[in-house]
């Protein structure tokens, strides 16, 4: 199999390679998790070509026998090679019932070097945050950035195949199938019900599956407007459902648990507060929602603003939804060194929507960057010291 480098987690996994810490790919099912994995164990065996690759599956039936720490312990020492460099990856290890205490086990013993991928954010929660606290890395994996798509789908630059990307979203495995929009929608609802059954309604056994579609589907159709519990709650309850907002607000977060959707919180720029209602969701892979709705809904404006977000999100950034009096600035994001601001809008038409985007802007008293990015072909030039970016050309930024 062609495996295609996927460099900018390669870079982030190098510095910890046999060092004494798990190394832990967390994401959504699909975005590459496993991949990478691969890509790092060829990148292991072609600096130490005769190091052991331990590989476990949990997703292939020939690996079902491992499903506790007992078992997996007693599996990976059987294959422990001695007087070689040993090197653990285990796939979907959250089927692994306590695999912590196997994780400790082989990291106090210190003869193998680990790699997991996980699909939930709770297995870096609760009991594992207790055992190894301190002893793993993070390396957040996200579907494939708009550059990434192009090298995947052996695509030229152009507006043609932006489209594609705003449509079909990132998954990496989209570049194995054919290039029809039926086709790969099919597929897409299809790791979208793995997801939403076995990550989420059976992992919480969550009974009322009727209401939950439901709420996927409120989500898909609101993506990027303002959402409370309480709104979802009473919208509900005009369609003679009777949710209370507490049960909303438990589901909306087991989704974010399988990386299906993000959170955005509220942001007021004056007095550095967080606003506790009123909240933007984005999908990890907006594929994923325009499946859900179906072709007949795709709309490339609803998707610019989600695209615009995970782009900020793959660069490394910390983002909220900026409140100033009561204007709202799409993006505030945030990284180690500083601040930048973003406006999206689909095209500038006119002087008033000119006036809106960049103005909301202007109103900032402070130097850090800020970039209003739209669809338009021909940019504005730099208005006022504000940015006027095209979408492609700022989907291909490395920074900002």
């Amino acid at each position: 199999m062609k495996l295609i480098a996927r460099q900018k987690y390669i870079d982030k996994v190098k510095p910890f390679i046999d060092k004494k810490l798990i190394k832990v790919f967390t994401g959504q099912r699909r975005v590459g998790k496993s991949y990478l994995m691969k890509l790092t164990s060829r990148y292991i065996l072609d600096q130490k070509p005769h190091a052991n690759i331990i590989f476990i599956d949990k997703e292939l039936y020939e690996f079902d026998s491992i499903k506790d720490y007992h078992s997996l312990i007693s599996y990976v020492n059987i294959k422990i090679v001695e007087g070689r460099p040993n090197y653990l990856f285990i796939d979907e290890i959250q089927e692994i019932t306590s695999f912590e205490k196997a994780l400790r086990h082989f990291q106090n013993k210190n003869t193998i070097d680990i790699y997991c991928t996980g699909s939930n954010g709770d297995i870096l929660s609760g009991e594992l945050a207790t055992l190894l606290s301190g002893r793993y890395i993070r390396i957040d994996v996200f579907s494939l950035s708009f550059q990434e798509f192009l090298t995947f789908h052996n695509l030229e630059d152009s507006m043609d195949a932006l489209v594609k990307y705003l449509k079909w979203g990132g998954l990496p495995y989209l570049m194995n199938l054919e290039k029809q929009d039926e086709v790969i929608f099919d597929y897409l609802s299809n790791i979208l019900s793995t997801i939403v059954y076995k990550d989420v309604i059976h992992r919480y056994n969550i009974r009322n599956v009727e209401f939950f579609d439901r709420l996927i589907q409120y989500m898909a159709a609101n993506i990027g407007n303002l959402i409370s519990a309480k709104k979802i709650s009473d919208y509900l309850k005009s369609q003679k459902v009777n949710i209370a907002p507490r049960v909303v607000l438990n589901y909306l977060h087991y989704l974010q648990k399988a990386f299906l959707i993000y959170k955005l919180n509220r942001f007021d720029i004056h007095s550095k507060k967080v606003f506790e209602i009123n909240d933007k969701y984005f999908f990890e892979d907006w594929g994923l929602r325009n499946a859900l709705l179906g072709l007949k809904r795709f709309s490339v404006p609803d998707m610019i603003e989600n695209v615009v977000f995970k782009h900020l999100v793959f660069l490394g950034y910390t983002v909220k939804v900026g409140v100033l009096n009561n204007l709202e600035i799409d993006f505030v994001a945030d990284n180690l060194k500083g601040t930048v601001y973003i406006q999206v809008a689909y095209l500038i038409v006119d002087e008033k929507v000119k006036q809106r985007e960049f103005g909301n802007l202007l109103k900032i008293k402070d130097n850090y960057p800020k970039y209003v990015v739209s669809l338009d072909s021909v940019p504005i030039s730099s208005y006022k010291g504000i940015v006027h970016l095209n979408l492609r050309e700022f989907l291909k930024m490395e920074k900002l």
